[in-house]
């Protein structure tokens, strides 16, 4: 599928050479920096000086008083305390966290993690039954809770109170909760509202250890649990989020939980010879713990993150692996399902959205299904199988379309939903299906422009070979941790060809690994790679020029550390 290069506006002239001028950097530095809006030198300063002392206060957010006030109270009346985590990367690695950390101040803490094929997303009547059972006063909720006014009131009336550490958007009524800790809810002053679930739980950690006398370096033990939760939540590595993934990557990369180090271990992280950073997690870590809740328990996961126990993690460990294994062949399996609905329905390519059903699809894998048809199909997508008498399922979209916004329209169809402006979950009467699918479509089809429905890449700028020095690309380096509005800056250089022969790599021979300069200039050679591009290896054989558009990164084979270049996209000159 073509795509489109949408070049990012360049910085005012006067703006560029002034941060040239006082940072001492390349003007196409100071020009990325501008763009993602660091204008000064303070700003710049804390752009790549991350530092731990610039965390927000904890109080700043709302209820915050009242959360700590709660634990304290559990604590010393000695009661019963539960930790409540959704079952996704974000949910376990905050249940770890709360749980190791109370676990270690009192024996009266358990914690529970809902099934997503009984339970489904959140909050569950079937987990404060449990708590109730469990003579729990105290639910302490973790990447969930923002929705649930009925249950927490339905606890209440059990004698349970909530503290609710949540993330996502809340709608018009907070829940009756002893606190609700959620930097989005309305009336929040809290200065950054991008927090992930797991970072909204480290500031409840922090708040209680400032009134408690309990030193905030014991709290920085959990960075590596934070970066991940970061990463995997795909939330903006910016402000708050930068300085814990900055720190959390670093303790992965040298000291992580024996859990995560296992993980890593498994995955050939490694063995790679590099530093562990966000692209990491997102592939290759996020996947393996998110896959016991899709084919068992997400428990499984959370052991894993807790236990400090060698050859218990081994073991647990190889479980997780090959939870993964089973996901990524059941979702292959369902993806080609998908895949030929779609080309036996030629009414479907000419939506401008995707929704199909499938009662026996797996439930746990709906959304990376989404996700991978919309690599193909490029345009917004719902995939729906049957759980517990209902149709339920997950929506994806393309950058610049919001989901979530278009499912509101349709709430009157559904159970229940949520979700984010790219990604959600939705719950439906299968009797309402044809109603649904019918109004989604016609909202995707009157709201969505046409350059929407086309994958395009962003820009930052266009550069010569000859500007890509070790200077440059130590300085260029500095910009991670890369993510959400911080990505990795993208370059284009134009009149490009091999030097020698290319070469196609990867086990179905998809990739080329070749050698690039630029017709005009003979010193300066550097080594790419294009994933899944392997269609352009024969036209590249014949010398003609082209463009090509790629980030910058550092390749290390063998303790052989050189620049190269990740080659996004490539067009031929005319």
């Amino acid at each position: 599928m073509e795509k489109s290069w949408i070049y990012k506006p360049m910085s005012k002239k006067e703006d560029i050479e002034k941060m040239s001028e006082f940072l001492n950097i390349d003007k196409l530095l100071a020009n990325l920096l501008i763009q993602r809006g660091i204008k000064t030198f303070n700003q710049a300063k804390n752009f790549f000086r991350p530092n731990l002392d610039k965390l927000y206060d904890p109080f700043l957010m709302k209820d915050m008083n009242r959360a700590v006030e709660r634990i304290e109270k559990a604590l010393q009346k000695n009661q019963k305390i539960l930790i409540y985590g959704d079952y996704d990367v974000d949910g376990t690695t905050s249940v770890a966290m709360v749980y190791s950390f109370l676990s270690k101040i009192t024996s009266n803490v358990d914690y529970y993690i809902p099934d997503r094929y009984k339970e489904g997303y959140g909050i569950s009547y079937e987990g404060i039954d449990y708590a109730s059972k469990q003579g729990v006063s105290l639910i302490i909720a973790l990447d969930c809770g923002i929705k649930a006014g009925d249950k927490v009131t339905y606890a209440k009336s059990m004698g349970i109170d909530f503290v609710i550490c949540d993330h996502h958007t809340p709608e018009d009524k907070i829940p009756d909760a002893f606190a609700v800790l959620d930097p989005k809810r309305p009336g929040c002053n809290y200065p950054f509202k991008e927090l992930s679930g797991c970072g909204v739980g480290f500031k409840m950690l922090q708040a209680f250890g400032k009134t408690n006398n309990i030193k905030q370096e014991v709290l920085y033990e959990y960075l590596d649990l934070i970066a991940v939760s970061i990463a995997s939540d795909i939330v903006p590595i910016i402000d708050e989020n930068r300085i814990l993934a900055y720190y959390g990557l670093k303790q992965l990369n040298n000291n992580p939980q024996p859990g995560l180090k296992a993980i890593l271990d498994i995955s050939g992280i490694n063995n790679r010879n590099h530093n562990i950073v966000i692209e990491d997690i997102v592939f290759r870590v996020g996947p393996r713990i998110n896959a016991t809740g899709r084919v068992e328990s997400a428990r499984k996961s959370v052991e894993l993150l807790l236990s400090q126990n060698r050859k218990e993690v081994e073991r647990i460990a190889s479980k997780v692996n090959s939870c993964n294994n089973e996901r990524k062949s059941i979702d292959r399996n369902i993806t080609q399902d998908a895949l030929r609905m779609i080309s036996s329905e030629s009414a479907l390519n000419e939506k401008k959205a995707t929704v199909l059903y499938n009662s026996k699809w797996h439930k746990g894998v709906v959304g990376i299904v989404a996700s991978r048809i919309i690599e193909i199909y490029y345009k917004p997508t719902i995939i729906l199988t049957a759980s517990n008498g209902m149709a339920t399922g997950s929506a994806r979209s393309v950058p610049g379309f919001d989901i979530y916004n278009a499912l509101e329209e349709c709430s009157d169809l559904l159970e229940n939903f949520g979700g984010h402006r790219y990604a959600a979950g939705l719950t439906l009467d299968v009797k309402n299906l044809t109603k649904f699918k019918k109004r989604f479509e016609n909202i995707v089809e009157q709201s969505i422009t046409d350059e929407q429905l086309i994958p395009h890449i962003e820009i930052d700028s266009a550069i010569n070979f000859s500007q890509i020095t070790p200077g440059f690309f130590n300085i260029l380096r500095q910009f991670q941790p890369f993510g959400p509005k911080n990505l990795a800056p993208v370059f284009t250089a134009s009149n490009v060809i091999t030097v020698g022969q290319a070469r196609l790599v990867g086990a179905s021979k998809e990739h080329i690994k070749l050698s690039l300069k630029q017709a005009n200039d003979n010193e300066n050679v550097f080594p790419g790679i294009a994933f899944q591009q392997a269609n352009y290896y024969y036209d590249i054989q014949k010398g003609t020029p082209f463009s090509i558009c790629f980030s910058i990164e550092e390749n290390n084979f063998r303790g052989n550390r050189t620049i190269q270049l990740n080659i996004k996209d490539i067009k031929f000159e005319n």
